[in-house]
């Protein structure tokens, strides 16, 4: 039996022959939800057919079992003679829906609207029957029309009595239904397939826009983006979800791909000093003291290289989520201890240094990495701010229930056109390059931003236009 059934490589090749809407989940599952209305669509017309005529039909065979009931009474009270009464004033009757017809036991009839019994009245009992009768019109014409009865045989004497009534109208109104049935089915089933097709054609080929700009970005295009059409569906969200994400790749890459050239160009110099700086030792008798010195000056280039690499690896972490733990601090005691530790720095780079840190502020972050951060923007103030200026650092509430720490510092400050650059790992504007540093500082206070759901803003400080100062502030949402 299992070889009559065809290979997975046969079945995946004959998948593979079809469209491609057709071999989507979304078309499968379109298919389910149309055969699941159509089946309940059918069972409710068929249930509503059936409720219907059974109605119709129950009502009628009431009303004959009551018309038969009262005649009974009459048969029961006075016999053939006083029945034959009651069947001929019930036919006098204006407006009476029934038809009658009574005969004796020898078959000859004693009341009636027809001249012979129409069918075979059965031998004890009741019978229902079916005939057609012949009614004249008023223009003249006779029509053929359908009645339903029962055929009743007479106890004690052997005659027989039908109750009929006209079952035209019934027979249309049932075979409207029957027809309507067998109409609404068919369309029912057909609309829910078109529908789904249509859903399926339009589902697949919005994930077949998103697998082809997919397919476009694995091919080094890293500018393509989802098409969002606003219309706030799923696919729209997902389509969003992965534009953003594909920022962040693409943010990724252009910084891995100027990393290697950045720290190329930055280790470059301290390399070439320490090379050139052993090479001279080598070359000459040296003292104690100038090889000690040298020895000195040699650790301090190799620190400075270890503290970039460490950097990096930091960054890298930052970007992996593998760095930090988020915990309730206290920003307002953090921020106390870091002014502390950098107003005697500012004293001994001849600068002036205020801080106006508000009470109870609380964050949900990592005290460590928090605190680099702030080091690093409080660190570049006292490198680029020239001697004689002044630094001022501010912790307050920010708009929104978040908190703002910002530095403001009187040096050259940082252009409007570099503001976007200057947050790239190695990036470093030109004046930067005589001081001592990797650039990577803004970076890393960029990460920590963006880890704790914050951010970083840079603008002018309060200096004039030639020299604005910098104003850096990093805002983070309040616990």
């Amino acid at each position: 039996m299992s070889r009559l059934l065809p290979s997975p490589e046969t079945r995946q090749k004959l998948a593979k022959t079809l469209p491609v809407f057709i071999r989507t989940t979304t078309f499968k599952l379109t298919i389910l939800y149309s055969a699941t209305i159509a089946a309940f669509s059918g069972a409710l017309l068929i249930y509503l057919y059936y409720s219907t005529v059974y109605h119709i039909q129950a009502e009628s065979e009431n009303r004959i079992t009551v018309e038969f009931e009262q005649l009974s009474n009459a048969y029961a009270a006075g016999g053939m003679e006083r029945l034959s009464q009651a069947v001929f004033e019930r036919m006098t009757l204006s407006g009476s829906p029934f038809f009658y017809y009574l005969e004796d036991s020898s078959g000859r009839k004693l009341a009636g609207h027809f001249f012979q019994l129409p069918g075979e009245a059965p031998e004890v009992g009741s019978r229902t029957v079916y005939f057609d009768f012949a009614q004249p019109q008023s223009d003249g014409t006779v029509v053929s029309r359908l009645a339903a009865g029962r055929i009743v045989r007479l106890r004690d004497n052997g005659g027989a009595l039908l109750v009929a009534f006209d079952a035209a109208q019934q027979t249309f109104v049932v075979s409207r239904i029957r027809d309507a049935v067998f109409v609404a089915v068919p369309i029912g089933l057909i609309l829910s397939l078109a529908g789904g097709l249509l859903i399926s054609r339009g589902a697949a080929r919005r994930a077949d826009e998103l697998a082809k700009t997919t397919e476009a970005v694995m091919g080094g295009e890293l500018g393509r983006r989802m098409p969002v059409r606003g219309t706030g569906d799923e696919f729209d969200r997902l389509a969003q979800r992965l534009n953003d994400m594909l920022d962040q790749i693409q943010t990724l890459v252009e910084a891995s791909r100027h990393t290697g050239d950045s720290i190329a160009h930055d280790l470059r110099s301290p390399l070439t000093r320490l090379r050139n700086r052993l090479e001279l030792a080598l070359s000459q008798p040296m003292s104690e003291e100038a090889a000690n010195e040298t020895l000195e000056t040699t650790l301090a280039e190799v620190d400075r290289v270890l503290d970039t690499f460490n950097a990096i690896l930091r960054l890298a972490r930052l970007d992996a989520g593998s760095e930090g733990s988020r915990v309730r601090m206290d920003l307002s005691g953090l921020a106390e201890e870091l002014a502390e530790l950098f107003e005697p720095a500012c004293e001994e780079a001849s600068l002036g240094f205020r801080s106006q840190i508000a009470r109870g502020l609380t964050v949900l972050g990592d005290r460590d990495l928090i605190a680099q951060a702030i080091a690093n923007l409080l660190d570049n103030a006292v490198k680029y701010t020239p001697a004689g200026g002044h630094i001022r650092f501010v912790v307050a509430r920010g708009p929104d229930g978040q908190i703002d720490l910002t530095v403001t510092d009187t040096g050259p400050g940082i252009p409007e056109s570099e503001r976007a650059r200057v947050t790239r790992r190695f990036h470093r504007l030109d004046s930067a390059r005589t001081q001592p540093g990797s650039g990577l500082g803004l970076s890393l206070v960029e990460s920590v931003a963006q880890m704790h759901g914050g951010q970083l803003i840079l603008g002018d400080g309060d200096g004039p236009a030639d020299c604005p100062g910098l104003m850096a502030t990093l805002r983070l949402p309040r616990a």
